[in-house]
């Protein structure tokens, strides 16, 4: 049967979702077949839309599709490309706060990370006055079959940036038909997609032991170059344990940079719902005090503060600050400093407390414009 090796991947990732090396709740079980249900989806789109001969850039992580600890502002693009060959990125570049470029070795799996080949950002582009540009490359990068472009377009203001445009030609291979269908061919990609899918699953349980556990509870690293991520980002991570009257607050400076975030992820290693909770938050998003510094509060019940980050019934999660175009260095103190305290101490631990103070409507408010800005990726 075509299908059949693909079934038993499903069955298979099921039963690690149901069986993860972490307890889980009710509401994680739910959320994790949830994350199956994209897994299956995007393993399937990356095995049929894979062609070596015709890449195309492929959005596999998305809101519905979600994995490695995926940025809710960005936009990923990847392709597949192959050694000995020619390739052309062109497009139009949008008005995003960023738009980077990254080549890798391989492929992320539950052994390790794959090795950035090259990194880069448009700033070392030739961009036309139209926004219009190219990049060629090739064997000069001393490409591999497996390696893989990254493309990420990142949002800082998630209602004002627009989307550009991008495609990628291989330039011997243009002009060539593509080989006809045949059920071979089929069934061999229904069998990359049951491979995709399993190993999927496995490498972001894997992926977060390496690094972010690696850290005592409630704390976050000094900003450093993102383990087995974008190179050319610098990040902090961590991750949280927080009771139902406590609150962790997250005080940062703001950076010299054109993009700065944070985030919070699920014990799936996966972004929680950044749509229709405030899970995430960029500069442009967020309150910042009188003082320059950016106060953020990590807790399951709404404070009434604008840089509330809601934890979404999770008790236990994983954490990610970013910054990408950076204009200065970032020193040890540039980090986030942390601390935990109880819920009701907020307003006597949080120096601007009454002026960060939103009513009910104003979050409803927030959360609407959340909504849009996705709904205006058109992705679905």
């Amino acid at each position: 049967m075509t299908t059949e090796a693909f079934q038993k991947a499903v069955a298979e990732a099921e039963e690690l979702i149901r069986n993860p090396p972490f307890e889980i709740s009710e509401q994680d079980l739910a959320e994790g077949l949830d994350y199956l249900a994209g897994s299956i989806r995007s393993s399937l789109q990356m095995a049929f839309d894979y062609d070596l001969e015709h890449p195309v850039l492929i959005n596999p992580t998305h809101q519905y599709a979600r994995q490695g600890l995926d940025n809710p502002d960005a936009i990923y693009f990847n392709a597949h490309l192959t050694d000995g060959a020619s390739y052309v990125v062109s497009g139009r570049r949008g008005s995003t706060a960023d738009l980077s470029f990254q080549v890798m070795d391989g492929t992320y799996s539950d052994a390790g990370a794959p090795n950035t080949v090259v990194a880069f950002d448009d700033r070392e582009l030739d961009v036309a006055a139209d926004g219009t540009f190219e990049w060629r490359f090739g064997p000069e990068l001393g490409l591999s079959r497996g390696s893989t472009l990254i493309v990420r377009e990142v949002y800082d203001d998630w209602n004002a940036e627009e989307r550009g445009t991008l495609r990628i030609q291989r330039l011997d291979t243009a002009g060539q038909p593509r080989g006809p269908l045949t059920p071979e061919r089929v069934e061999k990609r229904f069998g990359v997609a049951a491979k995709m899918l399993t190993g999927r699953i496995r490498t972001w349980f894997a992926f977060p032991e390496w690094f972010t556990y690696q850290e005592p509870v409630n704390t976050l690293t000094a900003p450093a170059s993102t383990p087995g991520g974008l190179a050319s980002q610098l990040s902090s991570i961590g991750h949280y344990a927080l009771a139902d009257d406590e609150a962790m607050i997250v005080t940062v400076p703001v950076a010299a940079c054109a993009y700065q975030a944070i985030q919070i992820g699920s014990a799936w290693y996966i972004s929680t719902d950044y749509e229709h909770h405030q899970t995430s938050l960029t500069r442009a998003q967020s309150r910042v005090d009188l003082d320059g510094m950016l106060r953020y509060v990590v807790t399951e019940r709404d404070p009434g503060l604008a840089n509330w980050l809601e934890t979404t019934g999770h008790p236990r999660g994983v954490m990610m600050l970013r910054w990408q175009r950076l204009s200065e260095p970032l020193a040890e103190t540039d980090g986030p400093n942390v601390e935990v305290v109880p819920v009701a101490d907020l307003p006597s631990r949080l120096p601007f407390h009454a002026e960060a103070s939103i009513t009910p409507s104003d979050q409803a408010a927030r959360i609407a414009d959340r909504q849009v800005g996705i709904a205006r990726r058109m992705i679905s």
